[in-house]
């Protein structure tokens, strides 16, 4: 045989076993082959040889899924446990203007200080004594008895200055009166809107636990078809898990919230519904705007400029102090020596020698340098506050203009095409639900967004002002001859 033929022959063979080969690789593989490949093993001592011996044990290896947790016991509570009406901003600024003891106290102040303003202009009161010289000398009845009338004059006008400076240091009073009524009302709105915020959030947070209990479910019906795994079982169950924690820390900052604002309310009341809407008109406050009005009309400026007119009068009365007084001096009464009826005048001075008052009008003078300086250092302090402030607001009118404008919108847009093109069965529900609960969770960031714009618009627009259960000031620095039988 010629080599050419032993060639064509080996050619022929090993095309007829390639095509073989191929043609069996192309076939199906049935079940039972599956498993016979598989070979023998703990799970599966004895596979089965043909379709027909598969059929008995068709769902012996399926595993049931993990569990759901078991929802919180606190999450069932309900929030809302008043029956009283729902609450409006309008009610609550009632509530804390006739009921913050706060402001008591600082109306109480202003009559302090009128009091004392009172009492530093009156006249001195005239002196009545007996006087009876050489009583019982010789058995007779003395030489003179009679009733002495004295009198102090007051010179140099220093009551009318006294007075004045204590009705000055009243009108510091009623700016301190009316910046603690700032407190209290600024710090009742921001905790109003933060527990507004909080309620609103709840909400949200009730949908994203709704989403995620759908998301548990969804995951259960792939894993019993087969498209999902025991780790995907669990991933949803640990964001079920998650949405319920957040659902729970929104109801804990509700209620802490709440019983903040109720207490700057002066009231004691279980949490009840608020009626309200942080969304508004977006107008910007300018910065320079609101410096200069922060700078003219801030009543805590005010009461210091108040009191540093308060120090230049009490620097004029000081000064006057060492021009004497006159105390006059008038009796009638009986002498008997003479057997007559007399009288007696006298008139007396204090002549300022040594004392004439120097140590005091230093310290007048030195108030006066430092309530100046007192003035500088509030109109800085309000200008660095307000840059703070005024940042954080600012930024978060950003932030509102473009939740409102763009984010939330679009956001809300792409789960509704979603939804649309699940119900055309163009995508799966999966999907939709991650859209779903990314606009949730966008929505809750756009509420701490208002949130936050609302606060600070609030403090820029009370002058920075908050505080609303500290105990009010009167005038800073104190005076330091206040403290008197006879205030000056």
């Amino acid at each position: 045989m010629s080599t050419l033929s032993r060639v064509g022959r080996f050619l022929a063979s090993t095309s007829l076993l390639v095509s073989a080969a191929v043609a069996t690789a192309q076939q199906p593989i049935t079940d039972s082959e599956r498993i016979e490949r598989r070979g023998t093993d703990v799970n599966n001592p004895y596979p089965p040889t043909s379709p027909q011996d598969l059929r008995p044990r068709i769902g012996e290896k399926f595993t049931e899924p993990p569990p759901v947790p078991p929802v919180p016991e606190s999450l069932s509570q309900g929030m809302i446990v008043s029956d009283e009406v729902a609450l409006t901003l309008a009610s609550l600024e009632s509530m804390a203007c006739s009921r913050n003891p706060t402001l008591t106290q600082a109306q109480a102040q202003i009559q302090s200080d009128l009091g004392s303003a009172i009492q530093a202009g009156l006249i001195p009161n005239p002196t009545l004594r007996y006087v009876g010289e050489q009583v019982g000398v010789g058995g007779t009845a003395g030489e003179w008895q009679g009733a002495v009338f004295s009198q102090r004059i007051v010179t140099a006008r220093k009551l009318q200055l006294s007075r004045a400076k204590f009705v000055q240091l009243t009108r510091v009073s009623e700016w301190r009166a009316l910046e603690q009524q700032y407190q209290v009302l600024n710090d009742l709105r921001i905790s109003f809107w933060m527990t507004l915020g909080q309620q609103e959030l709840i909400q949200i947070h009730q949908d994203i636990l709704k989403n995620a209990e759908d998301a548990v479910v969804t995951s259960r019906e792939l894993y019993n078809a087969g498209q999902a795994t025991r780790a995907a079982m669990h991933d949803a169950n640990v964001l079920l898990q998650q949405a319920r924690l957040d659902l729970m820390l929104a109801q804990n900052n509700f209620r802490q919230n709440w019983w903040e604002m109720i207490s700057i309310a002066g009231e004691r009341m279980q949490p009840a519904p608020l009626v309200g809407t942080l969304e508004g008109e977006v107008n910007l406050i300018d910065f320079d705007v609101a410096l200069d009005r922060l700078l003219s009309e801030s009543p805590q400026i005010l009461a210091a400029r108040a009191k540093l007119v308060a120090d230049e009068i009490k620097v004029k009365r000081e000064t006057v102090e060492p021009i004497p007084d006159l105390v006059v001096n008038y009796g009638f009464g009986r002498n008997f020596e003479a057997n007559d009826n007399s009288h007696m005048t006298g008139l007396a001075i204090e002549v300022p020698l040594y004392d004439w008052n120097q140590g005091t009008i230093r310290q007048a003078e030195s108030d006066v340098v430092r309530q100046r300086g007192e003035i500088n250092r509030v109109e800085l302090t309000l200008q660095r506050d307000l840059a703070r402030a005024y940042q954080i607001y600012f930024t978060a009118l950003q932030n509102v203009r473009s939740y409102q404008e763009v984010i939330v919108p679009e956001s809300k847009l792409a789960y509704e095409v979603l939804l649309d093109a699940y119900e055309e069965d163009r995508v799966d529900w999966p999907q939709v639900l991650e859209s779903q609960i990314k606009y949730y969770r966008l929505r809750a960031q756009y509420i701490n967004h208002l949130v936050a714009w609302r606060s600070n618009e609030t403090l820029i627009a009370g002058y920075l002002l908050n505080g609303g259960l500290m105990a009010p000031t009167g005038p800073q620095p104190p005076g330091h001859i206040s403290a008197v039988p006879k205030p000056r």
